[in-house]
């Protein structure tokens, strides 16, 4: 019942108050203060008397007065239970101007006959601005209380903002009318005891030293959940205040960025909950989006896997960079489905035709690129799961090399500018078939390229490749295996205690794949320095404490023994020795072994003969062949 009628009066305040109304309701305050100088200043003065005409020429100027001044400052125009200081200026300035106008009518209407109309005039400016501001003031109080009231049974979490910034405290403002939030303070370091003496916003400002000052707050004020501005601030407090807040049970908050604020709101989904993305402890990669957005802007750009994790997240980012015509290349049906409603919704002027269509059929590929000539082409479509690649070698091969020629072979054909290739780093010294099937694709799409740029095929194409590591919330990723598992009640499977893996966010492998395009002379396969790489327990543990749980007590870690083609360490994909710098400080040029694209054509075409008769022993053996450094552990069907 609270609730309803919470929304009941929100919806009303911000629906049926008109501004015509506040605007009536200030004139008459105004005319109303005018009234009253003359009722007290006539009755203080006993040996004046003012005369009807003298008062009636008072209150009509005041009315008139009004009117224009409130109708020129548009000072109804603002909420009045959103008043600011620069609102409560607009006000002082209409009844400034009400003032004048007052005194230039009273000059020409011959009732100015005494020094102390002078005296009238401060009098009324100052009563006026004063009942004014009082009655914004009690309706503001009176419409806080009554929410607060009404609020009071919604179950709203208690929230302490961290830090004192301006970024905090424009949250802290954000969030007094939120139906889902009470704000009870900001918490902030502190070196020395614990202070209470200072407020932002009308909240204090409590300062922790150690553990035992957050659990105080935390249990004095019944904190649901510690709110942080940025995701920079989680990372200064991931291994402190984060550990407490998540041991102590209590959510740990990320405020949304301004583009999610709707009409000035909030909305419960936008404030979301501290994922593991936030806690990889380090930066995100940042490139240059000025370039990157110029070099898409009124182009025509066809995404191959345009339906996967990296395929659809390159799809959103290039849909705001305003192309000529965006090409969805995909044969996963409800995935496409669904990547079509979201453009729909988020882009509805995107020009984007989305084509069911698979890498491996050439006769559908050619009809895409006949149909659209796309200028700039991004390969993600391919076979990435490890265990599954083992078991079916053939499928690997069909899709991640020969579905890769059909490509780059159609780029050639159509006068493509670029093409660049989503690889990965399962594809340096590779020891599963997955990863060596991808290294096979970049072997022909390189040699391709350096055969075209050497003049020995005619084409204009420029081919870059891509490497990356693991992709956080990717579709069968370990991040949502492990959400789901936790869910359920554990346990966590992690294959090895000392497996590790480099990982880094979907948004940031695109844009990787973004720089790539614009910035690579061709012909190259650009690498990541990804940091440090990450134990997967490590991963888990930390997975399991965001839940409020405790790993191995409330959530057990199973270990379940490497896979089938599963490396216990990754390749370190960029250092000195194996690649050269770029204009990035994060972003390289892989050494690799050149391959003549006569021999890399034959072979890939040797590949998808015995990939197509299944011939699994012959065509394992031929790609140890083609990949020397390919450590075959191969066990499968």
């Amino acid at each position: 019942m609270r609730k309803e009628l919470s929304n009941a009066l929100t919806h009303f305040f911000r629906n049926y108050v008109s501004t015509w109304v506040v605007f009536a309701f200030d004139t008459a305050i105004s005319v109303m203060s005018s009234m009253v100088i003359v009722l007290v200043m006539d009755h203080l003065s006993h040996t004046t008397n003012y005369g009807g005409r003298f008062v009636l020429v008072w209150v009509l100027s005041s009315f008139f007065a009004s009117l224009v001044m409130f109708l020129l400052t548009k000072s109804h125009r603002q909420a009045i239970r959103h008043t600011t200081l620069k609102d409560v200026f607009r006000l002082c300035l209409a009844i400034v101007g009400k003032i004048l106008i007052m005194a230039g009518i009273l000059q020409v209407s011959g009732v100015w006959y005494r020094n102390w109309i002078a005296v009238f005039l401060l009098f009324d400016l100052a009563v006026s601005v004063c009942a004014l501001i009082a009655v914004r003031t009690v309706l503001v109080m009176a419409y806080r209380a009554l929410q607060h009231n009404l609020r009071t049974g919604l179950n709203r979490v208690r929230v302490l903002i961290f830090g004192t910034s301006q970024k905090s405290v424009a949250l802290g403002s954000r969030l007094v009318e939120s139906k889902h939030y009470e704000l009870v303070g900001f918490i902030t370091p502190h070196v020395g005891r614990l202070k209470e003496s200072l407020s932002l916003a009308g909240h204090p400002v409590m300062t922790f030293e150690d553990k035992s000052d957050v659990e105080y707050l935390i249990n004095s004020y019944s904190v649901g959940a510690v709110l942080f501005a940025t995701d920079t601030e989680v990372k200064q407090q991931q291994d402190f205040l984060v550990k407490i807040a998540v041991k102590s049970g209590i959510k740990v908050l990320i405020s949304p960025v301004i583009d999610e604020v709707v009409g000035g709101h909030f909305m419960k989904s936008q404030i979301r909950e501290i994922s593991i993305n936030d806690l990889l402890g380090r930066e995100e990669i940042q490139v240059s989006m000025d370039r990157i957005v110029d070099k898409f802007n009124n182009s025509v750009v066809m995404v191959t896997g345009a339906a996967g994790s990296i395929g659809s997240e390159l799809c959103r980012q290039i849909a705001g960079f305003g192309p000529k015509k965006l090409i969805l290349f995909d044969n996963a049906e409800t995935p496409m489905h669904n990547l079509r409603l979201e453009l729909d919704e988020t882009y509805p002027s995107l020009d984007y035709e989305p084509v069911i269509g698979d890498v491996r059929q050439t006769a559908r590929l050619d009809y895409a690129f006949r149909r659209w000539h796309p200028q700039v082409v991004f390969h993600a479509a391919a076979y990435k799961h490890v265990p599954l690649m083992e078991e079916n070698p053939c499928e690997a091969v069909m899709v991640n090399v020969c579905g890769s020629r059909n490509v780059a072979d159609k780029c050639i054909e159509y006068g493509v500018e670029r093409m660049v290739m989503i690889s990965t780093d399962k594809a340096v010294n590779p020891t599963n078939i997955m990863g060596c099937s991808k290294r096979l694709a970049e072997i022909y799409v390189q040699s391709l390229g350096l055969a075209v740029s050497h003049g020995i095929l005619k084409g204009s194409t420029r081919f870059v490749t891509t490497r990356f590591g693991n992709v956080l919330g990717s579709n069968g990723s370990v991040i949502p295996r492990f959400k789901e598992q936790i869910e359920k009640g554990g346990p966590v499977t992690v294959t090895h205690p000392e497996i590790n893996r480099f990982f880094m966010t979907i948004p940031e492998a695109c844009r990787l794949v973004m720089e790539a395009a614009t910035t690579s002379d061709g012909n190259q396969i650009v690498v990541f320095d990804m940091g440090n790489p990450v134990k997967i327990v490590d991963l888990a543990r930390r997975m399991i404490e965001l839940s409020g749980l405790t790993p191995d007590k409330d959530i057990m870690i199973e270990f379940t023994g490497l896979r089938p083609g599963e490396k216990l360490y990754e390749e370190v994909l960029a250092t000195e020795e194996n690649s050269d710098a770029t204009s990035h400080d994060r972003i390289r040029v892989a050494h690799v072994r050149e391959y003549d694209f006569e021999e890399a054509k034959n072979a890939v075409a040797e590949l998808e003969r015995l990939a197509s008769n299944v011939d699994i022993p012959a065509l394992v053996d031929k790609m140890k062949e083609l990949v020397p450094e390919y450590d075959c552990k191969w066990g499968g069907n």
